[in-house]
C-alpha cells in the first residue's frame, strides 16, 4: 500500500509533472496496447485528442513565457532606476537633471528634486507611491518571481515537447502496426 502512495517518477506510467501535466505513455509493444484491429481507430483518435491537448498547452505556455520575457526587462529597468534614485538620495546636489523618453523618438529634459518616495505603475491604471526602500524590495521580489515563472514555463515547454514527440511516435507505431496487420490478412486471404 505504501508503494501506491509514493510519488511517480518521470518515465513511470501515470507520472504528472509538478504543474499537473500528465506524461504520455510510450507504447513499447503495440500488441499489448491494441488487442485487436477493431480498437485501432479509437486508439488513434485518443492519441489525436492527447496531441491536440498537448499542443494547446504548449501554445498557452509559449504565450505566458513570451509575456514574461517582455515583462522582465521592464521590471529590471524600473528596479535599476529606483536603485539609481536611491544612490542619489544622500548626495548633496539639489536636483538631478535627466533625459526621459516621452515617445519612441521624443525625449525631454527634466530636473528631479531629491525624494524619499517613488511612484510605481501596478497595472490596471493604478499607480502607488512607495518609499524607495519598499519599492526596491517590491521590484526585487517581482523580478525574482517573474524569472522563476519563466524558468517554470521553459521546463513545461520541454516536458510538453517530449510528450508531443512521444504521442506522435505512438501514433505512427499504431498506424504502421495496423497497416502490417492488414497486409498479413490480405496475404492469408490469397
Amino acid at each position: 500500500m505504501a508503494a501506491s502512495l509514493a510519488p511517480k517518477m518521470p518515465g513511470q506510467p501515470g507520472y504528472v509533472n509538478p504543474r499537473g501535466i500528465p506524461q504520455a505513455p510510450f507504447i513499447e509493444v503495440v500488441e499489448d496496447y491494441v488487442r485487436n484491429r477493431d480498437q485501432v481507430q479509437s486508439v488513434l483518435q485518443s492519441f489525436q485528442e492527447m496531441l491536440s491537448k498537448y499542443k494547446y498547452m504548449e501554445m498557452s505556455t509559449l504565450r505566458r513565457a513570451s509575456g514574461l520575457q517582455e515583462k522582465i526587462p521592464d521590471i529590471q529597468n524600473t528596479l535599476d532606476s529606483v536603485l539609481f534614485l536611491e544612490s542619489k538620495q544622500n548626495v548633496d546636489e539639489s536636483t538631478l537633471t535627466t533625459t526621459y523618453e516621452l515617445n519612441d523618438t521624443l525625449y525631454a529634459k527634466a530636473n528631479i528634486n531629491p525624494s524619499d518616495t517613488v511612484y510605481l505603475w501596478l497595472g490596471a491604471n493604478v499607480m502607488l507611491e512607495y518609499p524607495i526602500a519598499e519599492a526596491t524590495d517590491l521590484l526585487t521580489s517581482k523580478l525574482h518571481a517573474a524569472k522563476e515563472s519563466l524558468k517554470t514555463c521553459q521546463e513545461d515547454l520541454e516536458f510538453l515537447r517530449e510528450n508531443i514527440t512521444t504521442v506522435e511516435v505512438n501514433t505512427a507505431r499504431v498506424y504502421n502496426w495496423d497497416v502490417q496487420q492488414r497486409r498479413e490478412e490480405k496475404e492469408l486471404v490469397r
